[in-house]
This record gives C-alpha cells, structure tokens and sequence, in this order.
C-alpha cells in the first residue's frame, strides 16, 4: 500500500515554488464521523511538506539567522520553494505554545504590521509578499521594523517572503537570505518517494525524466509530473514498469483539446455525452455510482433516460468503449488515457456554458445518492473537480453561490459537507482565497443566512480558516455566535479557538468591549472569561488579567453583565472566579476581585443592589467550592473588604492572611 496525493487540476494538491502545498480535502461537518482536524490538518500539511522539500540553496543560512534574530526575509526566482521553505522554517519552531499565523496586512479587520498585539509569545509568523506589487510592497516595507522589534519581545519567529527583485531599505538587508532552486531530480525524486514508488525504479536513468528536467522546471510542474507518474503506476498492468509510467505522464501532459473536441461532435446522442460527462467528473468511482449518476445527469437536463427494454439497451461496457473509457478488474471506471478526464472538463466547461448551472443541480443530487460505493471520497473528488472548473476559469463568485445554494436548502448532511469543501476549494485557490475570506465575511457578519448554511460557515471557519488566518476566523466566528444565537456551535467553536491564543483571546475582548455590548455579546463574553487563561503567565509575559488593556475590557464587559442580565446568568460565570480566586490566593487573582468591584461600582444607581448580589454569589460560592472551605470563607470576607472600600465605608479589612495563605 502506498501513499498518494490527488492532483486534478492547476488549484490541486502540489509542491509549488510560489506557496504551499495545496490539498483540497473537504471539511469535516458536525457530527458527520469525521474528525475536527484544525491543528491535525495544518499539522499534517507542514509535516508532509517537510518530508518532499528538498532544500534549496542557502537553506542552511535562512535557518541560521531565522535561529540568531528570529526573523529573516526570503528572495529568489519564482519556481524556486520560496513559499514552501518558509512554512518549513517556521514548522520547525513549532513546540507547542504560540500559533502559526499567515499574515495579510490590509484585509478586512487584519492588523497592522506596527500593531504590537499582533504578535504573542511563541508565535511563528508568515508574510508572504511573492506575489505583491511595488505599492503593496513598500507598505509592508514601512511596517517591517516595527513588526520585528515585536517578534524579537515576544520571542517568535517571522519570515517574510519578499517579491523576487524588489527593492529593501538598507537597515533590513542583513535579514535577506536568497535561496537557490534545488536540482530537479532530487525534486522529483522525493516526491515519487512520498508517493510510495519503489527506490529501485525510480533510482534508474530515464530518457523521459532526463527530458522533462533538461529545461529549469518550477517546483510545482515536478510536483505535478511525480503526481502523475504515481496515477499512470496505479493505473499500470503489473509488467509495465517505471518507464512506462514516466511515458504516461509525458503524454498527459499534451494538450488534449482537439483530440477531446472531436470525440465529442462525434457522440451525437445525450445519453452518450451525459455518461462522457459523468466519467470525467467522477473519474475512478465504481460503475455503479457512474451508471446511476449519469442517468441523474439527463433527468437534471430535462431529458430522462428512455424506457426501452432492458435487454435491448447497450450494455455500460458497449457505452464505456464509445467514449475511450473502460472498467478495471475492480470495478472502477476511467478512461484509457491518463489526464483524460481533465480535458473532457475543460472542454465541456469552456463550450457549453449553459451546463454549468445545471452542473451545481446535478452534482447537489448526486452526492445524496445512497450507495455503498459512494463513499466520501468520491463525494469529495466529485465536488472538487466541478469547483476546479469555476476557479480555472476566475468564477469564485459563482463557486461561493452554488456552495451558499447547497447549505441553504433543505437539511442535508452531504450537501453540507459539499458546501464546506467547494468553500475549501476557493479559500485553497492562490489567486481567488482572498475573495473568498472576503465573501464569508460579508456572509458571517451582514448577510441573512438560511438553512444549515450558517453551520456551514462555522466548519470553514474552524478548521479551514483558522488553520493558518486565526485572526479572521475570530472575527467570523464572532459574528455567527452574535448573530445566530438559536445554535452554540458557533459559540462553542469561538471558545475553541481563542482557548488556543492569548492574542485572540484578548482580541476578543477588545471587540466585545468596544461598543456598548449587546446581549448576545454578553452570552459571548461569559463563555470566554474563564479566570485560569486570564491569570496564567505565558513565559515571561505577564498574565492576561495584568494588562491594562485587557482590564478595561473586562470591566466594561463585566459592567454591561451586571446590569444587563439576571443573577442567574451570570452568577455560575463568577463563581468560577470566585473558586479561582480561593484556589490560587496571590495577586494575579485578587485582580479578579478588582475587577468585578470595579466594574460593580459603575453600575450607577444599582450599584448598592449589584454590590449585594456579588456578595451574595460570593457566599453561595463557598458552598460549591473545590478544597479548603477557609479558603472560600477568605475570599468573600475579601470581597466584602473590598466592596466596602469602594462604596467609602472605612471598614477595616479583615485578617485573611492565615485563611488565605501567603501571596504569590
């Protein structure tokens, strides 16, 4: 058994020279059996990274001074890993504290780069600028010294890949590293590695591969020519060896488009074209699934399947052999040639524009079909390969309809994995994933959503988004928790996601903070002030519930509680304070106890009232509380003290020191 990576289109799953490796693998939807794999996916994607990067030139030195200042600044020609290299860099700083964190200054609600909150403890950061013009360039420029003092404070790691050519300010041209491209067949090998072929086919001299390399190749087109040597050995009788598979790969990589055109002007009839259709877009799947679904193919089209005798109809195999496909001994249908199914896409896309829609019916319908054979994989190629065709040919907007369309109907549980991965698909794109972070915005934050849609939404942001924009995720999930209160997943993957950052979690803060709360913004907030992350120092940073920042925050959210909820909502939420407050007796906590007073004492005119509730919650809390009951008896005795001072009392505090134990 070995190993493989689907490649099907230009968006596909590769080793590129100017990004990442793209695997477009769909969404797990709640309770659907798959695993949520936020951290598990970006892990895994880094990991494999590391095993098929062959490293390029001067690696050794951007790893060298990335480990002496904790930043470096990435150049080289396209096609060279540049991107690639990057992620490894940072992969390798990754032990567990910090988050990884691509940067995108100038979208919608992302920091600046001088913004010190965007950098915490541990973080490891990208700034990837490959592809950036001169104007976006020099505004990146500009914040760069800034954003490297706060990485260096906060002990992260940065690394910005640079526009190849462009120009650097003096000052940070001691951080420039350029890297060379690594040989070609090293490349290639590593990957035919990671694709499970053989050392001693592949090790052997090859005219084909000595071809294919004589030309200085991109990373992605070796990427791309190892993935389809691995699909030409799958596809290969057992005496057809590795030169037979490199021969496969060479031929499809020929343009096909004549070849296709003039197979289909000669399929005159619909049934012939809707199976042709159906092979390409479910390429592999068992003959069951491809029988059933083209005839799903003619019935969406308005022109059923005729009601002839069974026995006088052609057979799937007479009907496979019409349009050069095939069964295997196992059941499964593909075409003879290899990457013919590409073709037959493109060319059914390109030049009969009116199916398009009827593509999107089709494929919502197919993927509800009951069958053993249509597994989630298929399910998955199925919607992958149609959101290629939209995202080739620049329609990310029509691909983020259908995927609004397939959540909005309906409850369906596959319909809504196909909407989370075309959503995938399009947020993978390197060219269009910025349009589609845009797009779920004005989704999660303006738009009225129907159905399961907004369930949709939450999966994408949770464990596609967050994987490497946590930021803009935050503010995502944000938005659907407020504003679609009548479910708690958005609530409860909110909480998930800033569990995983003090930076987001006191972004989240500051937002619920900025404008006068709703009530919906005070549910947010009571399900994201758990006292234990707010008083745990992060290294040498201090606690959360230190900052200033971080305390007006929860004043004025506190506040906003007190004076906006009944007791009953709020007092499970200051228990736990209290319980935190007994349990860790020392400074940090006792800031808790501030703040609550605090926030009670702008309370206005029912200050008196909010003051006897949290006295009131202080005591209850002693009945519930975990350990020493003395401790929990302290803490409200110096609660009291400290709502007496604050309503000017001159009581005098209370010895707690021998209930309380000694300050930390």
């Amino acid at each position: 058994m070995h190993t493989s990576t689907t490649v099907e289109n230009p968006q596909g799953a590769m080793h590129t020279g100017d990004g990442d490796i793209i695997i477009h693998v769909g969404a797990p939807a709640q309770d659907s059996g798959r695993r949520a794999f936020r951290r598990s996916f970006a892990d895994d994607q880094l990991s494999r990274l590391r095993r098929v990067l062959v490293a390029p030139g001067n690696m050794g030195n951007a790893r060298a001074m990335l480990a002496d200042t904790g930043s470096v600044i990435l150049d080289g020609a396209p096609g060279t890993g540049r991107t690639s290299a990057a992620r490894v860099l940072l992969r390798e700083y990754h032990h567990g504290t910090g988050v990884f964190h691509e940067l995108l200054p100038g979208e919608q609600d992302e920091l600046a780069l001088h913004d010190p909150a965007l950098v915490e403890s541990g973080d490891q950061l990208l700034l990837d600028l490959s592809a950036a013009d001169e104007t976006r360039w020099a505004a990146a420029r500009a914040g760069l010294p800034a954003l490297r003092k706060a990485v260096h404070e906060q002990h992260a790691h940065l690394v910005v890949v640079m526009p190849h050519g462009g120009h650097l300010d003096p000052d940070l041209q001691y951080y420039r590293v350029e890297i060379g491209q690594p040989p070609g067949l090293s490349v290639l090998r590593r990957h035919l590695r990671e694709h499970g072929v053989p050392y001693e086919q592949y090790s052997r001299a090859d005219d084909v591969v000595t071809e294919f390399l004589h030309d200085r190749r991109p990373m992605r087109e070796i990427a791309h020519f190892a993935d389809l040597v691995r699909r030409a050995r799958e596809a290969a009788r057992p005496e057809e060896g590795f030169a037979h598979w490199c021969a496969a790969a060479r031929n499809a990589q020929t343009d096909r488009r004549s070849e296709v055109g003039t197979l289909v002007s000669g399929l005159r009839e619909a049934p012939q074209r809707a199976l042709l259709i159906t092979v390409a877009m479910l390429h592999g799947a068992h003959a069951d699934i491809i029988h059933r679904a083209s005839d799903l193919l003619l019935s969406t089209l308005g022109s059923p399947p005729e009601a002839a005798l069974l026995l006088q109809q052609k057979d799937l195999a007479e009907r496979l052999g019409e349009i050069s496909a095939g069964i295997t001994p196992s059941g499964h249908v593909r075409f003879k040639e290899l990457d013919y199914d590409s073709a037959v896409r493109a060319h059914f896309w390109d030049h009969m524009p009116d199916l398009r829609p009827h593509l999107g019916r089709w494929a919502a319908r197919t993927v509800d079909l009951t069958d053993p054979h249509l597994t989630m994989a298929v399910r998955d190629g199925l919607v992958q390969r149609l959101a290629g065709q939209y995202l080739r040919t620049g329609r990310g907007e029509g691909l983020a309809s259908l995927a609004e369309g397939w959540g909005s109907g309906p409850p369906s549980r596959t319909r809504g994995e196909a909407a989370v991965h075309a959503l995938t698909c399009g947020l993978d794109d390197p060219a269009q994933g910025r349009g589609f972070r845009e797009r779920i915005y004005q989704w999660c934050a303006n738009r009225q959503l129907k159905g399961d849609f907004p369930q949709v939404l939450v999966q994408v942001c949770a464990d596609v988004l967050a994987s490497s924009h946590p930021d803009q995720a935050l503010l995502r999930l944000y938005y659907l928790a407020q504003r679609h209160g009548d479910t708690t997943r958005a609530l409860e993957a909110l909480c998930d996601l800033v569990e995983s950052s003090r930076r987001l979690r006191r972004r989240l803060l500051d937002r619920l903070a900025r404008s006068g709360p709703s009530p919906a913004d005070l549910v947010v907030f009571l399900h994201n002030c758990d006292p234990a992350p707010l008083t745990e120092p992060a290294g040498t940073s201090r606690a959360l519930v230190q900052e200033g920042g971080v305390q007006q925050s929860l004043s004025t959210c506190w506040r906003a509680v007190l004076t906006g909820l009944p007791r009953n909502a709020w007092q499970p939420h200051a228990e736990r304070w209290f319980h935190h407050v007994a349990a860790n007796p020392g400074d940090r906590a006792e800031l808790l106890l501030d703040l609550l007073v605090g926030a009670a004492q702008q309370c206005g005119a029912r200050r008196g009232a909010v003051f006897a509730s949290l006295y009131a919650s202080a005591r209850d809390a002693e009945r519930s509380a975990p350990g020493d009951p003395a401790l929990a008896t302290g803490t409200t005795a110096l609660l009291l003290s400290k709502i007496s001072a604050a309503q000017a009392l001159g009581l005098t505090e209370p010895s707690t020191d021998s209930a309380r134990g000694p300050r930390s």
